[in-house]
């Protein structure tokens, strides 16, 4: 909808307007385009917007025109998506707080935008020790052996070692960066990052021309922890991007998994405090596989039996289908709700079928939605 792209773009452009309060906005008026012509009046119905916020905003968009600013951005930034394009990351959408711009470049996986392809973050300190390194190459490896698109962050350490282990194993990778995706930061990683961009994907919400700043990094955490279904803190000491990333990941519901390490090791300690405070311990690469969902039993969709449980007459055969593929899939995780981005993956429908379906499923009383994109039989 290029309209709607417009005003998404427009917005991005008021200060004080962030992503929450965008999506706020989205969220009272459906559409951005309703919301740029609404009075202060209405704005301040908006949660999170006080009289000063409103009186700003009615100030700044008069000199914006966004359908013109769109043309001019289209040409200095050919490459971007808003929540309004078919294309912009599914999982993205879920979040509080998505970027309202979001720049790529490289290859596009569409099984990626749409939660069909599972996706993993690997994170950590910037001067890991050996044992990190060791863990974090071994892992990237084995989860780009089972299908996973690995995200990081380019950044020195942790992530350079799990960007670099994927390509060297012929897998798929994307690094989410503090700067434009025309500018290369670090500059040692300037190699690595031409390699990336050949096969894998790089994303930003900076647009062209964007150095880094020391803010960008610690938001830039949350697009990484959005992206993916599970985040992986290979070392981080207690004052560290990586633990930023791990509060993010838990906020949205998904999966945090920290490597253990020695006691009186500093780069440690922030990894024991994530398991301290409930991440899973990464006990060897298969503990982890099985963990994520690769184990056999997952590579194939499991089949449709209708004998193992007692459907509703009035069920259309979809909503069959989604509630037993969740039935099949909940032996395997333990009994804890499924993912739903495992829901379409094993499903094969589109993720619109299926998030269609959940929600009449959810009506009909039959199954439960959990933070995080969740689900469970009721």
């Amino acid at each position: 909808m290029i309209k709607e792209r417009a005003f998404w773009l427009a917005w991005s452009q008021i200060n004080g307007i962030g992503p929450v309060l965008l999506k706020r906005l989205q969220t009272h008026f459906k559409y951005l385009a309703a919301a740029w012509d609404a009075s202060l009046t209405d704005l301040m119905e908006v949660e999170g917007f006080g009289c000063q916020t409103a009186e700003m905003v009615v100030a700044e968009r008069r000199a914006i025109q966004p359908e013109q600013l769109l043309s001019q951005h289209e040409q200095e930034n050919p490459n971007f998506w808003t929540p309004a394009d078919p294309d912009y990351p599914r999982l993205l959408l879920e979040i509080p707080d998505p970027p309202p711009v979001l720049y790529y470049r490289g290859q596009v996986e569409e099984r990626e935008l749409n939660g069909l392809a599972p996706m993993v973050a690997i994170v950590g300190t910037r001067s890991p020790s050996p044992y990190g390194r060791q863990w974090t190459r071994r892992l990237a490896t084995a989860l780009v052996e089972q299908g996973f698109t690995v995200v990081s962050g380019l950044a020195e350490g942790i992530d350079t070692e799990a960007h670099r282990a994927c390509l060297e194993t012929g897998g798929r990778t994307i690094a989410v960066l503090g700067c434009a995706v025309n500018v290369v930061y670090p500059w040692s990683n300037r190699s690595l990052y031409q390699q990336l961009v050949q096969t894998g994907l790089a994303l930003s919400e900076h647009p062209a021309g964007t150095q880094p700043d020391r803010t960008f990094f610690p938001r830039r955490n949350r697009i990484i922890a959005g992206l993916c279904r599970a985040v992986l803190v290979m070392e981080a000491p207690e004052k560290s991007g990586g633990l930023i990333t791990a509060y993010y990941a838990n906020e949205y519901g998904r999966d945090v998994y920290a490597l253990p390490g020695r006691l009186d090791d500093y780069k440690s300690l922030g990894c024991l405090k994530l398991i301290d405070q409930g991440a899973r311990p990464i006990r060897g690469t298969d503990h982890l596989l099985e963990l994520l969902g690769t184990i056999p039993q997952f590579k194939e969709p499991p089949g449709v039996s209708t004998q193992q449980f007692s459907l509703p007459l009035n069920l259309s055969s979809d909503l069959a289908y989604i509630l037993q593929v969740l039935t099949d899939l909940a032996p395997s995780l333990d009994g804890e709700a499924v993912p739903f981005d495992l829901l379409v993956q094993h499903s094969g429908l589109p993720a619109g079928s299926v998030s269609s379906a959940l929600t009449q499923l959810e009506m009909e009383e039959l199954i439960t939605s959990l933070p995080g994109m969740r689900y469970q039989r009721s």
